[in-house]
């Protein structure tokens, strides 16, 4: 078994790759929030109907009930009609953002093992660091007194 990531050759039972620590688990093709796009799509849904049939109801109980002029009436119509519209776009708002945050999620897309043949190679150990240039030349107090006098 190879990583998907790096092409490294995987131990059985690894969660993480060892060389590029890529995550190993099995990815789901579908994504894990369908159940919440669902409920913001039936939310989206039953709002425009249940306003829709709030604003006409209203409409009809107000003009022939409580017998109000034309003008408060649409004022009436128009104040309902605001209010499910911000209310809709909302809610088409938030589900724009949790299917884009998906949808960047569903491009990072698995590459095909590389086979080892094909990797590039190792980086080699680099030999011991060579110490510093000023290191040691520099006198302390003790060896200028061990110096003898001139």
């Amino acid at each position: 078994m190879y990583c998907v990531t790096c092409g490294t050759q995987l131990t059985p039972g690894l969660r993480y790759c060892n060389r590029c620590g890529a995550s190993l688990k099995e990815r789901s093709e579908t994504p894990s929030n369908t159940k919440s796009v669902a409920a913001f799509l039936a939310a989206i849904t039953l709002i425009g109907l249940i306003g829709m049939g709030i604003m006409l109801g209203g409409m009809v109980t107000l003009s022939t009930e409580a017998h109000l002029s034309e003008p408060l009436v649409g004022f009436y119509m128009l104040f309902t009609f605001l209010i499910v519209a911000v209310t809709e776009f909302l809610l088409i708002r938030q589900l724009s953002r949790l299917t884009g945050s998906s949808e960047r999620k569903l491009i990072d897309v698995p590459q095909q093992p590389i086979p080892p043949e094909l990797r590039s190679a190792q980086p080699r150990n680099l030999a011991e660091p060579i110490g510093s240039v000023t290191e040691n030349t520099t006198r302390t107090l003790e060896y200028s007194r061990q110096e003898p006098l001139r």
